[in-house]
């Protein structure tokens, strides 16, 4: 896109290791849902399992080892009888918050009414 004065820097380098960790993790089925259901509190499996509404116990269970590998997700043992397991955030995790809010406010863009922009000159109407 042209402003007058050259074309607009690219702020974020798309093809840099930090961006493409980071696509991957978000890319993978739920785990941008279970990083933003954890974000107010550690939750046992159930609870969380309950407030995600979404993926099945096993793939609940399979993304939440994988986001414990990437160390975005702290995972302890509760002795019993029963045994508990409680899944809390670690400070990378917590960091997804910042971007939740961003994908958000992308979406609530995404989802709004067609403005003036749309038949700007210059731009191409992109349906919807």
């Amino acid at each position: 896109m042209q402003n007058g004065a050259g074309p607009m820097p690219n702020l974020v380098d798309s093809q840099c290791d930090a961006f493409q960790r980071a696509i991957d993790v978000l890319s993978r089925p739920w785990n941008a849902l279970i990083l933003n259901v954890l974000q107010e509190q550690a939750l046992h499996f159930s609870e969380l399992s309950e407030r995600a509404r979404g993926p099945g116990d096993k793939v609940l269970s399979a993304r939440l080892k994988d986001l414990e590998v990437r160390g975005l997700v702290l995972r302890h043992v509760e002795p019993g009888p029963p045994v508990r397991v409680r899944y809390e955030l670690t400070g990378k995790g917590l960091a997804f918050r910042q971007v939740a809010e961003a994908i958000q406010r992308w979406g609530l863009e995404l989802i709004a009414k067609p403005s003036a922009r749309r038949g700007t000159p210059g731009r191409e109407a992109v349906p919807d």
